[in-house]
């Protein structure tokens, strides 16, 4: 059966769930079913019943903790996003959900404080990279937040395995320079460039004109 068959004949709460599945198998400090049950609650016998179903069409593995098969992956076209995001503004939220567009799961990569230090040269960090991260968590079109590696960016790349990485208009990274360090790493991801709607806002003009007023610093 191939992969688009499968998506035909897949209801929106089955994606969902694999989708629910991906993200704590990636991050699994909460489980699937309370992952999903934050956002649609349901009787747990529904969950139930969906994963048997989507054990028995091959798509999760059988196990205590359900696993995406190869199929089940293949199932699901996952976006990654990576910034520093300390001032979020409405810029931000046009090239998330422009993202978010793109694929069926958001993987939002909050940089680490020591990296953001060095995007954002001469620039003062105003949060914490935990806060951070918990910041872009709350916005309910992203499936996932988690802080980026110290060691490189690809690392993270590696663990998430995204079909997409989507950059920003404005971001320095090169999407040849990207594709090329996935590729050394046998990843096959495809580099878009997003647009926005507010390209005059950005972090760095509100921490200049509002920084001292609402912070305080």
């Amino acid at each position: 059966m191939n992969n688009r068959g499968l998506n035909r004949r897949m209801d929106p709460f089955e994606k969902a769930l694999l989708a629910s599945v991906y993200v704590s198998n990636i991050e699994p400090t909460i489980g699937y079913v309370d992952r999903l049950r934050s956002r649609m609650y349901l009787p747990i016998e529904i969950f139930d019943d969906k994963i048997q179903h989507l054990i028995s069409i091959g798509l999760l593995e059988k196990a205590t903790t359900p696993r995406l098969t190869f199929l089940g992956r293949d199932a699901l076209k996952v976006v990654l996003v990576g910034g520093v995001f300390d001032v979020i503004h409405p810029g931000h939220i046009h090239t998330l959900k422009a993202a978010k567009q793109h694929g069926d799961v958001l993987v939002v990569v909050v940089a680490r404080t020591s990296t953001a230090a060095k995007i954002k040269q001469g620039r003062k960090i105003y949060h914490g990279e935990n806060l951070r991260k918990e910041l872009v968590s709350s916005l309910s079109f992203v499936d996932l937040a988690i802080i980026g590696s110290q060691v490189s960016l690809y690392d993270t790349v590696e663990r998430v395995s995204p079909d997409i990485i989507a950059l920003g208009y404005d971001q320095i990274h090169s999407e040849k320079e990207i594709s090329e360090n996935c590729k050394d790493r046998n990843l096959t991801v495809r580099i878009i460039r997003l647009n926005t709607p507010v390209p005059g806002i950005k972090s760095s003009q509100i921490k200049d004109e509002m920084g001292n007023s609402i912070y305080g610093i």
